[in-house]
């Protein structure tokens, strides 16, 4: 090798006119192409180098082989009490309209009857007489407990793991970390009624996760599938022409990265692109509900929780990983005997009926079904009972029931205190129910992280001990 064939020229350092036209003329094309993306891109993908081209939304194996592929998650916001609705209190019933012992306030005894359901014999309210029916598929947590009884901050800390700087969303985790099923279709979708929850979309964001990991959030209230997902259609251009721009897009794109550099935040915007174009026909055909069968239908009922929950079955049947269902109005500081007999009659056979149609489709074992709110009630009247009584906020104890996916039905784990006040016995704080989560998904939660600004984060911070109790 002769030395001096490697050694810079001096003809290196300058351009012929040709040369140096062709290289200003790329990079105001790209300049261009950038304008036409927005300035909304999507988060940088923190890609390993070389890598840019892999996508981010394929499937991917857990750490360890679980039954669980797919997440309904049914968030009842508001916060749900748990002493009227599935941790039954029968001192506190004794005790109604007394003062507790060593407590203050007025005692509130249930208006509603407990019985035992199931093979199992779990004790189920009288206000969920369908979800009854299916007790021996679900493992109720009667210990939760979260640190401030706020119901947005709750909410974004229940969703997020985090109570202070914006985080990654559960969702948005379990897509990191499994990939998605239908590359025709957002892996992560969030289907709300109106105006969304309390913390808007802090619910369901990426944060500082690559933006093809953030929940798209649909408008359920809407009638049509053209006003639940606005734009879905283009106005103004065939299939078939859209088609041909995407495709001058991926050319302009393939030339930018060979003679300049590649854009990762650019990338990210196209395949955004390719999405949308992707969706037209994907999102169309599983939005449209009336392509169920009408016995179907019905037995989601008319309302709008029917309505969610059908289209949460349709999506994790198309592939979708993670679905969010937005079921609030649970906020009951008066008038609760009558509030949530009416809250849980809407949510009661619709719950029901996914269960059934999961399992008769054989989806169930595939799919965790998660039903729950932020926080729970305390066990004494709201406002010293004045009027018809409600109850108060109380961050120290509340309850979810899981099923499906992995989780072993017919069970109860933990327990409050006598009158409902605190989780006392086997105690499962806000990260160790996001750890079992991960767990019944495949995944040590200690090991599934992302590196952003110099540390490895994960979901449940330094925190969380999974519940194996409740995994069968």
């Amino acid at each position: 090798m002769n030395p001096l064939e490697h050694q810079a020229q001096l003809s290196d350092l300058f351009l012929t006119r040709r040369q140096w036209l062709s290289r200003f003329g790329m990079g105001m094309g790209a300049v261009g192409l950038a304008a036409m993306a927005g300035d909304g891109m999507l988060a940088g993908r923190a890609l390993a180098a070389g890598a840019n081209d892999l996508n981010p939304l394929a499937p991917k194996n857990p750490h360890f082989p679980a039954k669980a592929k797919h997440v309904i998650h049914i968030f009842a916001q508001g916060a749900p009490s748990h002493i009227d609705t599935w941790d039954p209190k029968p001192m506190l019933t004794k005790f109604d309209g007394k003062s507790i012992p060593g407590g203050n306030g007025v005692a509130f005894g249930s208006p509603f009857k407990f019985t035992k359901q199931g093979k199992s014999g779990v004790e189920v309210c009288e206000v969920f007489p369908k979800l009854a029916q299916h007790i021996d598929k679900m493992a109720v947590v009667r210990s939760l407990w979260t640190d401030i009884p706020s119901h947005e901050v709750a909410t974004v800390f229940m969703n997020t793991g985090s109570l202070r700087i914006q985080k990654p969303s559960l969702g948005a985790w379990t897509l990191y970390g499994l990939g998605s099923e239908n590359q025709n279709m957002p892996g992560f979708i969030a289907l709300r009624p109106g105006g969304g929850p309390p913390g808007g979309a802090n619910n369901y964001q990426s944060a500082f996760l690559p933006g093809v990991f953030q929940g798209s959030s649909i408008n359920t209230q809407a009638q049509s599938v053209e006003q639940m997902i606005e734009n879905i259609h283009n106005n103004y251009f065939t299939q078939k022409e859209q088609r041909r721009q995407l495709d001058l897009v991926h050319q302009l794109n393939a030339i930018h990265s060979q003679n300049l550099q590649k854009d990762a935040q650019l990338e990210a915007r196209i395949e955004a692109f390719e999405m949308a174009y992707k969706m037209q026909m994907a999102a169309t055909d599983a939005f449209d509900l009336s392509k169920e069968p009408e016995n179907i239908r019905a037995s989601y009922g008319t309302g709008a929780q029917g309505k969610q929950l059908l289209i949460a079955r349709r999506l994790v049947e198309r592939g979708v990983r993670f679905v969010q269902v937005w079921a609030s109005g649970w906020d009951h500081h008066n008038d609760l005997d009558d509030r949530l007999r009416n809250k849980a009659g809407e949510i009661d056979g619709p719950a029901a009926a996914l269960l059934a149609d999961l399992e008769q489709r054989g989806l169930l074992d595939s799919t965790l079904v998660i039903w729950g709110g932020e926080f729970g009630r305390k066990p004494t009247h709201d406002k010293g009972g004045n009027g018809n009584p409600g109850r108060d906020h109380n961050n120290r104890a509340f309850a979810h029931w899981l099923a499906g996916g992995g989780v072993k039905g017919g069970t109860t784990y933990g327990a409050t205190d006598e009158f409902g006040a605190r989780a006392e016995t086997n105690k499962v704080h806000v990260h160790d129910y996001h750890a079992t989560l991960l767990a019944l998904l495949g995944f040590n939660h200690e090991k599934l992280t992302y590196r952003y600004n110099g540390r490895d984060f994960r979901l449940t911070d330094n925190f969380g001990h999974v519940v194996k109790e409740i995994i069968a």
